[in-house]
């Protein structure tokens, strides 16, 4: 039994060469790859989705694609079939509340942040010590 690692690099549209020509097992791994990131394998027997659907769109495993995906699918009994929903995010995407729960105590609105120090008027030449 022999393992391979192949690392490569390519873009979003550049394809590499398919290694199904040498070793017959890697078609299985390569439409896997291809199915979850989306890279394109040259000269691949039979390069089509393994593990999603086919109307599938978008790649899984990419950094940019969205946790929650884009559609919903559910079996809808009133109708007893599968349906495909848009999905709706309780939140906008990418929308932060930066309000702070400090900043809404009553008692400490209006005083500033240097209150309840002493301050020292450093106008004045530091006199040495004799």
């Amino acid at each position: 039994m022999a393992r391979v690692r192949v690392r490569t690099y390519t873009d979003e549209v550049a394809p590499i060469e398919s290694i199904t020509g040498v070793f017959r097992g890697a078609n299985w791994y390569e439409r896997e790859v291809y199915d979850m990131f989306g890279v394109w394998f040259n000269n691949h027997p039979d390069l089509r989705r393994i593990l999603t659907d086919y109307g599938f769109e978008g790649h899984p495993f990419r950094k940019d694609f969205p946790l929650t995906g884009y559609n919903e699918v559910r079996f809808d009994p009133e109708l007893k079939r599968i349906v495909y929903e848009p999905t709706e995010l309780t939140q906008e995407f990418r929308k932060f509340d930066l309000e702070t729960p400090w900043e809404s105590l009553p008692n400490f609105r209006e005083s500033s942040i240097s209150s309840g120090y002493e301050k020292i008027n450093l106008s004045e030449e530091p006199q040495p010590a004799k």
